[in-house]
Order: structure tokens, then sequence, then C-alpha cells
């Protein structure tokens, strides 16, 4: 009995100093990454504290000192866990009464890792505020506030009661605005790519106004010479105006006074009006032809003899009779005038 006692004794020894070093050469083969945090306080935050992501623990806080007028949080990630290169570090108090922790935010996704040793300063971390912080600025605010501020001269209670009777009544007419203006916002968010293409237009036609500075002077610059003229010239613009009424007051009585003749005469117009619409295609080859025709008389005209010298060839008029022979000299000659 004795012996299997000892024996069992001594396997459960070695049990335990296996375990012990399994778990030795687990910590000690597994440092994951060290980092450094400083925060301007670290109430709450103390060694073994957790360290999470997302709220999910990636590893703990190894150690908690004061560093001059800031606190100096040792963390330490678990194997394999990476956090992006311009992290930040944040204490998180989920109540008033449970343990803090820090977190690390935001999580990786891709890009530059933080790298062991790496140093999250105190202007970029966050701590919660206390409560006795809160405490203190509403007292802060309170005495601002009191008789021995704002209050001194009544200012302040003259303010409230003022403000009560505006709103004395108006309960329901603030409730309308307050839903229009709810309808309002709704109605913004849902044209909110509108409202943004809009300003990218604006911006796009600002842009172009910028670029073309000098053009847009030049033009102001003219529409300025043109106002000053017309502001130099007001006179004689309101004397033109004015006879420029006066002969429009003629037409307007010429026109009622010959209405019958007028209507007659465009009556007549009709017909040839019509007749030149049918014969439009007749009269642009007339007009195309009439300078050809009109020099050719010019030219067969014999300021000597006075008349328009010609020549014909008859054998294209004869039809099926003798080839005529032609003068030797000369030509026809036709009287264009009578001697005198």
């Amino acid at each position: 009995m004795n012996t299997r006692r000892k024996l069992l004794t001594g396997a459960l020894a070695l049990a335990v100093l296996v375990a012990a070093g399994l778990t030795a050469v687990r910590v000690l083969g597994s440092d994951g990454t060290r980092l450094t945090a400083y925060f301007d306080r670290a109430v709450g935050i103390y060694a073994g504290s957790d360290l999470r992501i997302l709220g999910v623990r990636v590893g703990e806080v190894e150690s908690v000192r004061p560093q001059g007028t800031t606190v100096r949080v040792g963390l330490r990630l678990d194997e394999g866990v990476r956090v992006p290169e311009g992290a930040r570090a944040v204490v998180v108090a989920p109540s008033v009464v449970a343990d803090r922790y820090v977190q690390l935010t935001p999580a990786y996704r891709a890009g530059p890792a933080l790298a062991d040793g790496a140093v999250l300063p105190a202007a970029r971390n966050r701590t919660p505020v206390e409560i006795d912080q809160l405490y203190e600025s509403i007292t802060e605010l309170g005495r601002a506030l009191g008789p021995d501020g704002a209050n001194s001269t009544g200012a302040l209670s003259g303010l409230l009661r003022t403000g009560a009777a505006n709103l004395d009544g108006n309960g329901e007419a603030i409730g309308d605005t307050v839903e229009q203006f709810g309808k309002a916002a709704r109605t913004l968010d849902g044209s909110s790519d509108d409202l943004f293409a809009t300003l990218s237009r604006l911006q796009v036609f600002t842009t172009m106004l910028k670029d073309k500075d000098d053009d847009v002077r030049t033009a102001q610059e003219r529409l300025d010479e043109v106002v000053g003229f017309f502001a130099d010239n007001k006179d004689d613009l309101a004397g033109a105006l004015e006879e420029l009424g006066t002969a429009l007051g003629q037409v307007k009585t010429f026109i009622e006074d010959n209405r019958g003749e007028l209507k007659e005469n465009v009556d007549r117009l009709v017909p040839i009006t019509r007749t030149l619409v049918e014969q439009r295609a007749s009269l642009a080859e007339a007009l195309d032809v009439a300078p050809l025709a009109a020099g050719n008389v010019v030219n067969a005209y014999n300021p000597d003899t006075r008349t328009l010298d010609g020549r014909a060839n008859l054998n294209e008029i004869s039809i099926g009779g003798p080839l005529l022979p032609l003068p030797a000299t000369g030509g026809s000659a036709v009287s264009g005038k009578g001697e005198r």
C-alpha cells in the first residue's frame, strides 16, 4: 500500500512538472507584440487588465507606471494579432462599477502594421471623462450662472422669464416646426445625390470663373462701358424712343385709315405670289442665265453702225434640206435700232 501510494504521488508530481514545463514553454515561446501607450490618466487600469480590439480580448496590460504628467502603460498583443500603424489606444469604461480595459482602434484590414516596441503618444490616445470631472464641470456652470456670476444683476432670470413668456401657448407651433424640420431633413437626405451633384457643378462653374478671371473682368469692363454709354446718352435715347413712339402711332393711324385698301392690295398680291412660288424653278434658271445673256447683248452691240451684230449657222436650223453655204465675209446684220 505504501509503495503504491509513493508511486501515485510520484506520478502526480511528474505530471505537475510536465504541465508546468509545457506552460512555461508556451509562454516563453509566444511573446506576441509589445506596445507602449501613454495616457493623461489611467484610472481603473492595472496590470492584467484586458487589451481588446472590437470588444474581443487580444492581449493584456503588463504594466502601469506614472511618468511625469502622463501614465506609461505597457501592452502585450497575442501572437499573430496585427494592428494598423495609425491605431490609437482608448480606455473604455463599460459602466460605473465594471473593470475598465484598453481597446485598440481601428481593426487591422490591410497595409502597414505596428511593429514590436511601437509607442502610441498621449495626444493620439483617449480616456473617459471621470464622474468627479463631470460634477466639477456642473458645479462650475452653476457658479457661473448663479447670483455671483451671470445672474448677479438678474439678467439670467430676466432671460428665463422672457423666454417663458414667448414660449407660453406656442407649444403646438413649436411642435409643428420641429415636425416640418424633420420632414425637410428627410427630404434633403433623400435628395443628397442631387444636392451634392449641384454642389459639384457649382464648384466646376466657380472653378471655370476663376480660370477665366481675365475674360470675366474684361467682359465686366465692357459691360460697364455700355452702361456708361447709355447713362451718358440717356437724353438722346429718351428722345429716340419718344420719336419711335410717335412713328409707331402714325403707322397705327395709317393702317387704321387705310385698312380696306391695304387688304385689297394684299389680296391682289396673292395670285402674283402664288405664281412666283409655282415658277420658282424657272425664275432661278432665268436669274442664272440673265447675266450671260446681258453680256452677250453688250458684246454684240456695234457702236459704229448702231446695230446688234450676230452670226447664225443656217445649217443647224435646216431640216433635211441641202447644206447652204455661208457668206465668205461679213455676217448677217440684224438692225437693233432704226436709222435716224
